[in-house]
């Protein structure tokens, strides 16, 4: 099984950039992307083969997410079944026979934090939310996280120690989620491997010098572990101002 991740960062936009081709080319069984910034109706994505889940924010042009498989899902929902939680398009699961499957965009803590305590309040409850689906059967969940969970994960920690996407807390989070029971897919194969990274901003030329952040993951339940083959950030992939990250399982 081949899954893959991106944060296109409009849809609309990485569509005219190539997002067809790779689309094509990744030949993925299952395909997740987030930030699609985009209502119903606005795109009409043909992907032979494929079926199409989307969740859409309230808000125009925000947040958003989608799913394509080729295997027609058990069962389908949307959000994380708590409304505070669920204006924003932030995630959808589809049920497969042996696992459950999850894209989710995490909210972004924002410029000077502004938005870190609602952060904390989303990431206790959407814990909450996958160890309640692993009651029934693993979990596989992937997209942009938001954080870079350690020093490695990005190109300078230092000066960002107290930045959304690097603060304690968040970085605490992210420790609390692995300890309940999860596994960072990349890590888990390239356990101090520096240098790559799934996220660069659009300024100062930082893709072009690879000052980025890896924020964008790949999880399973620990008891799929021994299921894993590899797990890849595709870096050369353009389109977006992160890349797709890969994984495969047996």
């Amino acid at each position: 099984m081949k899954f893959i991740s991106w944060n296109v960062n409009g849809i609309r936009a990485c569509v005219q950039k190539g997002f067809l081709d790779f689309f094509a080319e990744a030949d993925a069984d299952i395909f997740c992307v987030q930030e699609t910034k985009m209502q119903e109706g606005q795109l009409k994505l043909e992907l032979p083969g494929y079926r199409q889940y989307w969740n859409y924010a309230k808000k125009k042009g925000y947040s958003g997410t989608a799913i394509f498989t080729k295997e027609e899902p058990l069962s389908v929902s949307y959000g994380i079944g708590i409304e505070e939680h669920d204006q924003e398009g932030r995630v959808i699961t589809l049920e497969f026979p042996e696992y459950y499957v999850i894209t989710v965009y995490t909210p972004n803590s924002q410029n000077e934090l502004a938005r870190l305590p609602y952060r904390m309040e989303w990431e206790d409850a959407f814990r909450g939310y996958l160890k309640k689906l692993e009651e029934k059967k693993p979990v596989v969940f992937c997209g942009d996280l938001n954080v870079a969970h350690r020093e490695i994960d990005l190109k300078n920690p230092k000066t960002n120690r107290k930045n959304a996407g690097f603060t304690d807390e968040e970085r605490g989070k992210f420790t609390e989620l692995l300890n309940a029971g999860f596994t960072d897919t990349f890590r888990y194969f390239y356990p101090e491997q520096e240098g790559i990274y799934s996220w660069w901003s659009y300024r100062f030329r930082a893709r072009e010098k690879n000052a980025g952040w890896r924020i964008d993951y790949f999880c399973v339940s620990e008891c799929l572990n021994d299921r894993l083959k590899d797990a890849k950030i595709l870096t050369e992939i353009m389109g977006s101002d992160h890349c797709p990250v890969m994984l495969e399982m047996k």
